[in-house]
């Protein structure tokens, strides 16, 4: 890759080409439990916290009547800072001269201008749509007077409450690069392996690498087969995928046995840049908050969600371990710190200019032209692919991934087959069954830039 689309694509500051693109669409700016008083117990005095998010200081509080406000950080007196503003329940003031304003951006008071003064009316702060979806509060960093895009009807952001956890984490790289490890199949096989594998019997432990070693895809040969050992032994996987007026389609196939073969699928839906966001969406069962929340808390600590391992203790790297037990040798609870190292030891913007590309990064050069075609287009002045184009909210659904060992000759009817049943069964579901296209078998839908 050249230099200069190296810069194109990385840089998402206010002014640049990617940001512009970036700020179309829908961003994650804060987990809702940031601001819960049993989480958090600063919270339970002054619900207000700062932000940055696409290179922009910004301030989010909840004022008293629940709503979100989400504010530039600078006063647009002066250029205080309002993350030391005073919460005062219907907005905040800022502390060098007492103007206040509310949730949206709307000035409410200048104490120290001359009775009579209009001033007030005069000044606004930028304000930003805020919306909350399944534990996730996003906003909307587009310019003022423009009309946000609906959020699309993704199975984590219509599922209730009881069946959606969802977390995040601070790596210190750029977001390309975080990105590209989510959409990299060929990487599981070498990053993610364990050398030995668990007792399948030992997947109620919480412990998201236990669960990756024990967890079975199925039986092969009469054999239940651990995920971990299907990824060790079939390294080389046929990687396709399919473009989609959203993106693309993305399937891993690897050939296990003349019968058999293991089908992955995987959209590339941005949820971050450098903090990243997962949701967790039960078909089943509600899922165990608490549990879920205390696992991974041990590894990435809130409310900062800042990770333990890092460059300062080299990711928790073990030589012994990395002989014996896992190919990386930095841990087997906590496979997330394994993508974390890949991704923050390229340095903070990686040098794409030193790569050497093979053919399992079909899909990564696929969505770099992807990007740059979307970047072009927008500053064209076209519309932004994906969830930011309204035109295509209705098309936006699901996604069905389905992780499984699947006959060779239809394992594209089997994960349908696979994805509707799993659909089918889910409770959350029964209210969207009268609409046919939400249970269409290959809802794989995501967005595309972002």
């Amino acid at each position: 890759m050249k230099a200069e689309q190296n810069e194109r694509l990385t840089r998402i500051g206010p002014g640049t080409p990617c940001g512009a693109l970036l700020r179309r669409y829908w961003q994650p700016v804060a987990l809702a439990e940031e601001f819960d008083p049993a989480l958090d117990s600063r919270m339970a005095e002054r619900p207000l916290k700062a932000v940055r998010v696409l290179g922009q200081d910004m301030i989010l509080f909840r004022d008293d009547l629940g709503r979100w406000g989400l504010l530039d950080r600078d006063c647009p007196h002066r250029n205080a800072d309002l993350a030391f503003a005073r919460h005062e329940g219907d907005g905040v003031r800022c502390p060098f001269h007492g103007w206040k304003f509310d949730a949206t951006g709307r000035c409410l008071e200048t104490p120290a201008e001359p009775l009579g003064s209009t001033l007030c009316d005069r000044v606004r702060q930028r304000s930003y749509p805020v919306v909350e979806r399944s534990g996730v509060l996003f906003a909307w960093l587009w310019e003022e007077g423009r009309s946000p895009p609906p959020l699309p009807r993704l199975d984590c952001w219509v599922a209730p409450d009881t069946h959606v956890f969802a977390f995040k984490g601070l790596w210190h790289c750029n977001w390309l690069q975080a990105f590209e490890v989510g959409i990299d199949p060929a990487h599981t096989s070498f990053l993610h392996r364990f050398l030995n594998d668990a007792p399948l019997e030992a997947i109620g432990d919480n412990a998201a690498g236990k669960q990756f070693r024990s967890a079975s895809l199925g039986e092969a040969d009469g054999q239940r087969w651990p995920m971990t050992r299907i990824m060790r032994e079939f390294h080389r996987p046929d990687i396709r995928f399919e473009p989609r007026s959203w993106g693309f389609q993305l399937t891993t196939l690897r050939a296990m046995t003349e019968a058999l073969t293991i089908t992955q699928m995987h959209v590339p839906v941005d949820d971050t840049r450098t903090y990243w966001y997962a949701f967790f969406t039960s078909f089943d069962k509600p899922v165990d908050k608490v549990a879920m929340r205390a696992q991974r808390a041990q590894f990435i600590e809130p409310p900062h969600y800042l990770p333990k391992a890092g460059r300062h203790n080299q990711w928790g790297f073990d030589p012994r371990e990395q002989r014996e037990r896992t190919y990386l040798g930095m841990g087997e609870e906590d496979i997330n710190v394994h993508d974390q190292w890949a991704v923050e030891s390229m340095g903070p913007i990686q040098d794409r200019t030193r790569e050497h590309l093979g053919t399992t990064d079909k899909v990564i050069m696929a969505h770099r032209r992807l990007l740059l075609q979307a970047i072009d287009t927008v500053q064209a002045g076209g519309e932004a692919p994906g969830v930011a184009d309204a035109a295509l909210h209705d098309q936006i659904a699901g996604p069905d991934t389905v992780d499984g060992i699947a006959p060779a000759g239809d394992w594209a009817g089997w994960w349908q087959q696979q994805a509707q049943d799993k659909r089918r069964r889910a409770p959350w579901l029964s209210q969207r069954r009268a609409d046919p296209r939400s249970d269409h078998p290959s809802d794989h839908r995501a967005a595309t830039a972002a």
